[in-house]
């Protein structure tokens, strides 16, 4: 291949890439803590082209200037030290980590995800549980005695507290557009505190391959208005699946994805029976619940 086909074909390839309409969400947050996390991103990505750029730049420029057929460059065999380009290509790279390493303590600090997030009105946070099962999402509303599978809704504008465990396989719990990922593990308490800034509907997914059906591990996140979250909650109420301890047991058992699923009176105390499962046998399970009336 000729090096003008060659300039055509990358050229082609580069284009194709920015019109092809790719749809990146990381890159259109729509909450607080996704915000946060392109920020850090593009400024990450701006110091580290404080040296990847003059790189390729000198790649390019010292393979003209020195090449074979340049007359005019200058043989130096005798150089071999320079206290100035020393200084420079030290002490840059130096500052770019002390500048990173700033930024990583503080936001760290400033987006972890236990710590809960507070609006100005003091709105109260709704509490999700979710629980990473093969392979679908199965989120239990405590407070509102209702439970979903591979869908989950809540208002924008109020803080959302994830509880996110594992029943099997370890997954991570991403909605890209309003938070990271944090991992579902069979036996550990994650949490993961966001906020959604406007109304949509945004995608969420298992992040962390776990098996056959782990590409099947999508789900909606559907954020509305307060009204529109009491009317949803009020008609899932009405379901005539019920989640009850037998239920999660199928729920568990079932190695597949399903489609959408609302369940009314849902046992709140299924997500603390999934984190015991793990790390107890069933019937010493069955026994605390009897104990505690979990059941």
């Amino acid at each position: 291949m000729s090096f003008k086909r060659y300039i055509q074909s990358v050229s082609i390839t580069i284009a194709g890439l920015l019109l092809g309409g790719c749809d990146l969400p990381l890159l259109h947050p729509e909450g607080f803590i996704a915000d946060k996390e392109l920020n850090i991103l593009i400024i990450s990505v701006a110091l580290m082209l404080i040296v990847v750029v003059p790189v390729v730049f000198m790649s390019i420029f010292f393979s003209v200037r020195y090449h074979e057929k340049n007359e005019n460059a200058v043989y130096e065999p005798e150089w071999s030290h320079s206290t100035l380009l020393e200084i420079i290509w030290w002490s840059v790279p130096c500052m770019i980590i002390a500048v990173l390493a700033t930024i990583t303590w503080v936001s760290s600090h400033e987006l972890d995800p236990f710590q809960p997030l507070h609006t100005k009105n003091n709105v109260k946070p709704i509490t999700i549980q979710a629980v990473a099962m093969r392979w679908k999402w199965l989120f239990i509303y405590p407070e509102q005695n209702i439970a979903t599978v591979n869908y989950v809704q809540f208002p924008a504008g109020v803080p959302i507290n994830f509880e996110i465990t594992a029943e099997g396989p370890m997954n991570s719990l991403l909605i890209p557009q309003l938070a990271g990922q944090i991992y579902a593990m069979a036996g550990m308490h994650s949490q993961l505190h966001l906020i959604a800034d406007k109304a949509g509907d945004y995608q969420g997914f298992s992040s962390n391959f776990s098996g056959d059906g782990f590409s099947d591990m999508k789900f909606v996140a559907h954020v509305g208005t307060q009204s529109e979250f009491d009317q949803w909650v009020a008609k899932s109420r009405l379901s005539h699946n019920v989640l009850n301890r037998q239920e999660y047991d199928r729920l568990a058992a079932i190695g597949e994805s399903m489609p959408v699923t609302v369940y009314s009176a849902a046992n709140k105390y299924l997500f603390n029976i999934a984190l015991m499962r793990a790390m107890m046998p069933i019937k010493a399970v069955d026994a605390l619940c009897k104990q505690r009336s979990w059941a």
